[in-house]
């Protein structure tokens, strides 16, 4: 009887340790694989019991994207590829190296740039892994006869300029009745004038006569033109005629945290923002996060390029006028609101003021005013290009220089810049490896 009753008990006991030993090895489950498709650009969502454990690598010779499942259950069948997809051309299982693990094959028509994360559970949806693939175009070589074209990709840096007020809307108005409005647009059109003789930059107007603009109108207006940065131009004024003095202001953090909040409520402006982006983060009312992290970094390189513009600006205005204030000021400005696009704000001096009103009158103090905001956004723009524009190219073909410090040495320096000694001596001319401080070298390109 005891033997039997041992038996029994044994089998029991295997039976459960199998039960616990299955639920160990498989403690998670591909339940279902979404894919959503276009022309260059792929989501596949796998819906799984729990968090996701991955790791995931890219192969050759053929193309492929391997991802990796740790502890998880396959679906019994993938989902087939639409014939017109070009990114993706088969999903399919493979072996993977560790037993209970699920390893799934993504074979690519071509260059890709996969981005994979994981997604917790929210509302009705289970825990997910997105793989997002994004088609990478060969670049076709260019012929050396095709110099035009070549060219043509050197695009301008574009520059929105907002004249404040206008029609119906006066601004402040001066002791002897000057209109803000006026001043505005005349310093406006002098900076535009300055910015589109500057080759590699031009300049748009928000408004080039004497009418009415809503303050959306205005950022959309640089929105649509493709602006690089937008400066609006003003003339300040206060109930007493004595304040006096140019100031520049950005956007204070307190109204881009609203901003970002109304843009993520906003889905058309948010397409506007995002671009391709939008058409990637689909479902905003589950992924809304992944929209905001691109919204706060839009922000805080808006919000960075115009405050170092600013600096700039204030460094160049003190020059030719009175400040008012002698830092870049933050301010809930209406017009300062765009995610996307740096903005500033010049109070050019104060209107009020009799002395001041009588000079921004002036086409010289105009022009000075002008002259002080077109160079200072220049000066940003050669130091920090875009990678399309001209001025980078520019940037790229200019010889850099090296002024010798104490202790520097041609060895030193050469693996510094990425160059060698003999190349170093060659472009400096230099018969021995002596180095004197003070002496200025100019840099081969690596």
């Amino acid at each position: 009887m005891r033997s039997a009753h041992s038996k029994y008990i044994n089998i029991i006991i295997m039976f459960v340790l199998l039960v616990f030993a299955a639920q160990t090895f498989a403690k998670n489950a591909i339940n279902n694989v979404r894919i959503r498709p276009s022309a260059e650009s792929t989501r596949v969502v796998f819906d799984l019991s729990k968090k996701p454990e991955f790791s995931y690598f890219v192969l050759q010779k053929p193309l492929r994207l391997v991802v990796d499942f740790e502890n998880t259950k396959q679906l019994p069948k993938l989902p087939a590829i639409p014939k017109k997809h070009r990114v993706i051309s088969k999903i399919r299982y493979s072996k993977p190296k560790k037993k209970n693990a699920t390893r799934v094959v993504f074979e690519l028509n071509g260059p890709t740039k996969p981005v994979i994360f994981a997604l917790a559970p929210t509302g009705s949806s289970s825990n997910r892994l997105v793989v997002d693939l994004y088609g990478q175009k060969k670049a076709a070589p260019v012929k050396s006869t095709n110099k035009k074209r070549e060219l043509k990709r050197d695009r301008d840096i574009v520059i929105a300029i907002d004249a404040g007020h206008g029609g119906q809307d006066p601004g402040s108005i001066g002791p002897s009745g000057t209109f803000e409005k006026h001043i505005t647009l005349q310093i406006a059109k002098r900076l535009a004038k300055l910015i589109n003789k500057e080759p590699g930059m031009s300049a748009q107007l928000t408004r080039s006569g004497d009418y009415f603009l809503k303050l959306n109108t205005r950022t959309a207006k640089a929105r649509t033109r493709r602006a690089d940065f937008f400066v609006s131009i003003h003339a300040d004024a206060f109930s007493s005629p004595k304040p006096r003095g140019a100031s520049v202001w950005t956007l204070s953090l307190r109204r881009a945290n609203s901003e970002i909040g109304k843009w993520l409520e906003n889905k058309e402006k948010q397409s506007q923002l995002l671009g391709g982006a939008a058409g990637v983060i689909k479902d905003t009312e589950n992924e809304k996060y992944l929209a905001k992290a691109l919204l706060d970094m839009s922000m805080d390189h808006s919000m960075k390029t115009g405050f170092q513009v600013a600096e700039e600006i204030v460094s160049e205005l003190k020059k030719v006028a009175k400040l008012h204030k002698k830092r870049p000021q933050a301010a809930n400005f209406g017009v300062l609101k765009s995610p996307d696009i740096p903005s500033i704000l010049v109070e050019t001096g104060f209107i009020s003021n009799p002395q001041e009103e009588r000079q921004l009158k002036t086409a010289y103090h105009q022009q000075r005013l002008a002259n002080a905001v077109f160079v200072s956004i220049k000066r940003y723009y050669q130091k920090n290009p875009p990678d399309d524009s001209l001025f980078a190219r520019l940037k790229e073909q200019k010889p850099l220089h090296h002024k010798v410090k104490r202790g520097e040495s041609l060895s030193l320096l050469a693996a510094r810049y990425g160059t060698t000694v003999s190349a170093l001596k060659k472009v400096n001319r230099l018969k021995n490896n002596t180095l004197h401080i003070g002496q200025v070298l100019t840099i081969p390109k690596a």
